[in-house]
């Protein structure tokens, strides 16, 4: 298309444009001003636009100055309206579905040489025996040396069902290895627990003699209600007396996700509701049905709790179903739409609705908001417990640390070392006392400090291999899980006080 023949097109565009604005029978006065006034302003764009491919110093490309406009426009709004290019389109429904193809690790480029952090359980490279802290030096024979992360998840990722050759040396040390691992969808957890066991799965029970659950969220996508609902009745019929929801640093995902989740704690009344200026406002209620109930239960948040993951501490607070722990949430309580351009080659993702929890209140904190204007959810104040910037870099290294599966011989159940070890001191948690008769079946607590796993820091007499892998900090202790665990062993306690009272 030749210079002329665009211009043409944009001017015929801008006036049917134009003529949108005065459809009716009468056009008042206002409207005819509106429409002049339109017109005007996209000639002077359509000018711009022509005289810059006219006369520029130097050739440019007519894609990058209209999406640059674009860009330009939208950033005139609010940070989370955007522009998604058709070569940014693949990323941004790979990070909404939480799949993708390839074989199933975590990477990063340190000092230079590509190095797996985890793989994926039940991925092809876990499958493999690829393990954390094993260098991969070849990708299809090429050299990695040197190579940029994006670059590395480019190579890597590809087609169900294709190959890719990796040439790896072991953290352990010997030969470099080849190996041929066949490409899969390989679907992301976004439904995390504690610690994991013998066999690398997530054990969702943090306290096995209070039967404490403990589940972390860390995003919102179209599988993450569907995967909760399954560790919830598995831990029911593990005995679950509480629980311990934990969505610090999410940031949240897909409305549709956080409704649902709202719906498995809540079985009646408002979850949420949307409202904009030229969007239908709407609401949502939830269903008694397949509801999770009749467990105390704990909401953990952060400053980096936003969107979806504030929509349900919200929903859960307000119902009182949860106690809200940890400190106030990032205040993200605006709807974007995902609108698609050229017949689905790029997007437009545009804000077009603001959340109300149920009470009615502000989520969102806009420009210039104060600390003490209505946005976001907030603890009360006997729970809120803000961490300082070390702390917060502790505790996600602490958190990073665990996620990481590592090679490791797999002890058996009767292993005394094979303990759980919750970032908390256990020392210091209140006893429970329970009668064996409860229903809990729940065990008298041992005050006794747990023994240090393998993986921990030695003792003085046992010394274990180097690692250039990070460990989390000594005698680490997660504060605000340490104080939802003090909260639930003491409503727990209650309840079976109150179910078999002492005889006077």
């Amino acid at each position: 298309m030749n210079r002329s023949t665009l211009r043409l097109s944009c001017l015929v565009l801008i006036a049917a444009c134009c003529v949108s604005l005065s459809v009716g029978a009468a056009e008042k006065k206002e409207d005819v001003t509106k429409r002049d006034e339109a017109y005007e302003l996209y000639k002077v764009f359509i000018d711009t636009l022509d005289q810059v491919e006219r006369n520029y110093v130097k050739e440019v490309d007519r894609r990058q100055l209209i999406e640059a406009a674009i860009e330009g426009m939208l950033d005139k709004l609010d940070p989370y309206s955007s522009y998604i290019g058709p070569d940014q389109l693949k990323r941004f429904e790979t990070s909404v579905e939480s799949k993708f193809g390839g074989i199933g690790i975590q990477i990063n480029v340190d000092r230079g040489v590509l190095t797996i952090i985890s793989p994926l359980v039940g991925s092809p490279a876990y499958k493999a025996g690829l393990q954390a802290g094993d260098r991969v030096i070849k990708i299809e024979g090429t050299s990695t040396k040197g190579i940029r992360l994006s670059e590395a998840v480019r190579r890597l990722k590809g087609d169900a069902g294709t190959d890719v050759t990796l040439t790896v040396v072991h953290q352990s040390g010997g030969d470099p290895m080849t190996v041929t691992i066949r490409r899969k969808i390989i679907q992301v957890d976004t439904i995390l627990g504690d610690q994991r066991d013998e066999k690398d799965a997530w054990d969702f029970m943090l306290d096995d003699d209070r039967r404490i659950g403990y589940i972390r969220l860390t995003s919102f996508s179209r599988t993450t209600a569907n995967d909760l609902r399954k560790v919830l009745k598995e831990l029911q019929k593990q005995n679950m007396q509480g629980l311990v929801l934990d969505l610090r640093f999410n940031p949240g995902g897909l409305l549709s996700a956080a409704i649902e989740i709202s719906d498995l704690f809540v079985s009646k009344g408002r979850i949420v509701s949307t409202e904009g200026r030229n969007a239908k406002t709407r609401v949502w209620d939830a269903h008694k049905k397949n509801t999770f109930a009749g467990f105390p239960m704990v909401v953990l948040v952060n400053r980096y709790s936003a969107s979806a993951s504030e929509i349900v501490s919200a929903c859960l607070q307000d119902h009182k179903r949860a106690v809200l722990m940890g400190e106030r949430s990032f205040g993200k309580g605006s709807v974007q739409n995902v609108i698609r351009l050229e017949q689905g080659k790029s997007a437009l993702k545009l804000t077009t609705a603001g959340y109300k929890r149920p009470s009615g209140k502000n989520i969102h904190r806009f420009a210039g908001a104060k600390d003490t204007d209505e946005w976001g959810v907030v603890p009360t104040d006997q729970y809120r417990l803000r961490l300082d910037a070390k702390e917060l870099n502790a505790l996600s290294r602490y958190r990073r640390n665990r996620d990481v599966v590592r090679p490791h011989e797999k002890p058996s159940r009767d292993d005394p070392t094979n303990k759980k070890t919750p970032a908390v001191d256990d020392a210091k948690k209140p006893e429970a006392k329970k009668p064996e008769t409860k229903k809990s079946e729940a065990k008298k607590p041992d005050t006794k400090k747990p023994e240090t796993p393998p993986n921990d820091k030695p003792t003085a007499d046992k010394k274990e291999p180097a690692t250039d892998e990070p460990s989390p900090p000594a005698k680490f202790v997660d504060r605000q899980l340490k104080q939802a665990l003090d909260y639930l062993t003491t409503e727990l306690a209650k309840a079976d006080t109150k179910e078999d009272p002492t005889p006077k």
